[in-house]
């Protein structure tokens, strides 16, 4: 099973994230920053205030999202 293993802040709305398998990803969110409960992370005061699960990134507004999404729109980083 996929899992978020780490994640930096890095800039605007892109986290580098480290998964389970070794893989590291830059993630730009801010597509998916829609509706009622992502949308409140345009606020990047919002945006900042997240944590690990045992699996994912989750915010303090209980937003999370799926680790294999996070996979599949990540681009890999190479540093």
């Amino acid at each position: 099973m996929l899992r978020v293993i780490d994640v930096d802040y890095i800039r605007n709305y892109e986290l580098l994230v480290t998964f389970s398998d070794g893989s590291k990803k830059i993630v730009n969110l801010e597509p998916y920053l829609t509706g009622e409960v992502f949308g409140e992370l345009l606020d990047k005061e919002k945006f900042v205030q997240y944590g690990l699960t045992r699996a994912t990134i989750e915010w303090a507004n209980g937003a999370d999202l799926a680790p294999e999404f996070l996979y599949e729109i990540g681009i890999a980083a190479y540093f």
